[in-house]
């Protein structure tokens, strides 16, 4: 069975919207996701990329285009009071997450916490609230966040070496497809690996 790899932040609003079709999509072509927690600010510190709200341009359209992709698909979307903020305890405390298998509803809590409902996310206390209303012990959860900096480092640095500069990032495989817009070409090639 062919595998997704989905690079995501928390931070990044496409990212978002993808997470909220992927699992679905990706079964649709009879394949898997694997869900890979990276740091969105260390690939662009490493590749010299720059945030779309860093570019007055894209800044002045960036709320629009979302407002459209959330329509299309039919999900909430609320541009958070603050933004953007730190993911780093929210990205490490996914890795704290997945050793209790709990990686991907922790991942769309999350998400829907941020986008949908605005909460500030870079606050331990939700971030605590998120995964106590998983069932998980949440506080458990962002005291073991620090246990898995290296990891979060390393899987970040994994992403940069493959090529990719932003988020999300999927990989089919070593071919690599970045944008919320490109998921599409992803399932392509994914239904094509599937078929081999």
């Amino acid at each position: 069975m062919p595998t997704l790899e989905f690079f995501y932040d928390f931070v990044s609003p496409y990212s978002y919207l993808a997470s909220t079709r992927i699992e679905a999509e990706a079964a649709r072509v009879g394949a898997t996701v694997r869900y890979r927690p990276f740091l969105l600010g260390g690939v662009f510190n490493a590749t010299g990329n720059r945030a779309p709200i860093d570019t007055a341009a894209k800044a002045a359209h960036l709320a629009t285009d979302l407002g459209r992709w959330a329509r299309r698909l039919g999900v909430p979307f609320a541009w958070p009071a603050k933004f953007p903020i730190s993911t780093v305890l929210a990205m490490r405390t996914a890795f704290a997450a997945e050793r209790a298998r709990k990686l991907v509803p922790f991942t769309d809590a999350m998400f829907r916490a941020y986008w949908a409902q605005g909460r500030d996310i870079s606050d331990p206390a939700v971030v605590q609230d998120v995964g106590n209303g998983l069932g998980l012990d949440g506080a458990a959860l962002v005291a073991e966040a620090g246990n898995h900096k290296e990891a979060l480092k390393a899987q970040t640095q994994e992403a940069v070496d493959r090529g990719s500069y932003g988020a999300p990032t999927f990989f089919v495989g070593p071919e690599m497809f970045i944008g919320n817009d490109r998921l599409d070409f992803a399932l392509e090639a994914l239904a094509s690996a599937g078929k081999s």
